[in-house]
């Protein structure tokens, strides 16, 4: 027990760690790669025996997490949102379950993209699933809401979503810690063949189940000590703030609230909050980070009888992060701007490490595909996503994990050609596999290289998951070992590179084209005297 200043991630890795967690489970994305990396260097997680081993996606993440709470334990899974998308067969099922030992599934949102490809609002996808949310509007909250997280997923029979965004994620406050609880003991459940095993007849029932539990749900949510009423006099506005929106609210008014306001941070929706709310003040206004999910709701079971305000009428913006100035101005407040950014400052895209194995194959398949007309570099999620930005604006898509193989093949089913694709290491056994024994087995006529600097880079040099073992998977799918080629990308072997990609794209079948060396900054990490 102590008081610490945690990051959002660390406040939750460690609540984990007190509350008796047996195993995390998580493939690294950011805002949420914080959670694992922590308990994998915690102490009292390593005499714990922890599980933290990465997986080598969401999907058997949440898969394994589920097992481990089949068996009693408690387990946690992280993912950055877009994770949940992988993971979606496993958590919507998961749901119909339910679980035996506590799990939660936590999803870090990334309103604004700062490292994403949309700013999705996973509070959809538990609405969807019709499971519990918890939702922090801070740090501590944070900590105590997985602290007590387990046992409430114990108690009810369900799976926990907790989202959080990246404000809440990467900044730090004092959190005071509780103490640690001892990890459950192995246990099965007793009627887990009829629960666990979803042939229709059983998941009809445990569909009707769900329903029913969601009394339950409301009841918890209906009293739980994350959401709350304040009442004010100024009874002409009423405000709903969720999660971390709660606390720009709160920086608006450092004196106490000029409105009533009920904080929302665990779903399903507190209705008689809300109707409380509705019953004594004439608007309302939704403060919410992401989509306007709790505005959406409200216009459904409030009626006509009340104007809302939010994000679709245009008070707030629709897209990007929520903040206490877009809060202020939604309150008619009047707000200066203190830090303007200087005209002289240019701004600075990222830009692939110098030294990095990237920039040597992208300069060499560039030379090479320059001479091909209409030839279309189809890449995938990775720091070799940055080949598009200049000096190389080498590929021409960048979609999700693993479509570069597939949309490869899907183009060269078209009839385009050259059809090229570049694809990490880690990305490439996170979702690529399949895209490739697709290929194979239609001898479809792509040219696919697998870009191995041997780590998940763009998260901070997490291990990979194919680290050794891509020349075996490729095989083991069913590639030609004369079509499964290994460069060394360095400026020495630049005719080589062009040489080998030239000869691959010519051949009309499926080639693989391993160009592998280390991650630059992990090197560094290795041998810091070489600096």
């Amino acid at each position: 027990m102590g008081k610490y200043l945690f990051l959002g991630d660390e406040a939750i890795a460690q609540a984990a760690i007190d509350a008796g967690l047996s195993g995390v489970y998580a493939y690294p994305g950011t805002p949420s790669t914080e959670i694992t990396e922590y308990i994998q260097t915690s102490p009292t997680a390593k005499t714990r025996g922890i599980h933290s081993r990465w997986s080598t996606n969401e999907k058997t993440a949440l898969e394994a997490a589920l097992g481990m709470a089949y068996a009693g334990k408690r387990a946690l899974c992280c993912m950055k949102h877009v994770g949940l998308n992988v993971a979606a067969d496993c958590f919507m099922n998961a749901a119909m379950s339910g679980t035996h030992g506590g799990l939660i599934i936590l999803t870090a949102d990334d309103p604004s993209m700062h490292s994403s490809q949309n700013e999705q609002d996973n509070r959809v996808m538990g609405n969807f699933a019709m499971i519990p949310m918890l939702e922090p509007s801070s740090q501590q909250e944070a900590y105590d809401m997985v602290y007590d997280g387990f046992e409430l997923s114990e108690r009810l029979g369900y799976p926990l979503l907790l989202r959080i965004t990246t404000r809440m994620a990467h900044s730090r406050a004092g959190v005071e810690t509780r103490p640690p609880k001892e990890q459950n003991p192995l246990s099965f459940p007793a009627d887990g063949r009829q629960r666990f095993i979803l042939l229709p007849g059983l998941a009809r029932l445990r569909f009707k189940a769900l329903l029913k539990a969601q009394e339950a749900f409301t009841h918890a949510s209906e009293t739980s000590p994350y959401n709350q009423y304040f009442d004010a006099p100024d009874k002409t506005l009423g405000i709903i703030a969720t999660g971390i929106a709660f606390n720009y609210l709160a920086e608006n008014y450092p004196e106490g609230f000029e409105h009533p306001v009920v904080k929302i941070s665990q779903y399903p929706l507190p209705r008689r909050l809300i109707e409380r709310l509705a019953d004594t003040c004439a608007e309302i206004l939704t403060l919410e980070e992401g989509y306007p999910v709790v505005e959406e709701q409200l216009k459904g079971f409030l009626g006509k009888g009340i104007t809302v305000h939010g994000r679709l009428d245009g008070t707030l913006s629709r897209d990007g992060e929520l903040t206490p100035d877009a809060v202020g101005k939604a309150l008619g407040k009047e707000i200066s701007a203190f830090y303007a950014v200087p005209e002289v400052v240019e701004q600075r895209p990222p830009a692939l490490c110098a030294g990095c194995g990237h920039r040597d194959v992208y300069e060499a398949l560039n030379e090479v595909i320059q001479t091909y007309e209409g030839a279309k570099v189809f890449s995938d999620i990775g720091c070799y996503a940055l080949g598009a930005l200049p000096p190389f604006r080498a590929i021409d898509s960048c979609i999700d994990m693993g479509a570069s193989i597939t949309m490869a093949k899907g183009a060269a089913d078209a009839g385009a050609f050259p059809s090229v694709c570049v694809i990490g290491d880690s990305t490439f056994t996170h979702s690529g596999m399949t895209g490739l024994l697709d290929c194979v087995n239609e001898q479809s006529n792509v040219t696919i290289l697998i870009s191995d600097n041997e780590t998940t880079a763009m998260t901070g040099g997490q291990d990979s998951a194919g680290t050794g073992r891509l020349e075996d998977i490729c095989r083991g799918i069913g590639v030609e070992p004369e079509h499964l080629r290994v460069m060394t990308p360095l400026k020495k072997n630049y005719e080589e590179m062009k040489r080998i990609i030239r000869e691959e794209i010519e051949y009309r079948g499926v080639s693989v084209l391993i160009p592998r060396r280390e991650c630059i900054q992990t090197l560094k990490r290795k041998h810091p005297a070489k600096q």
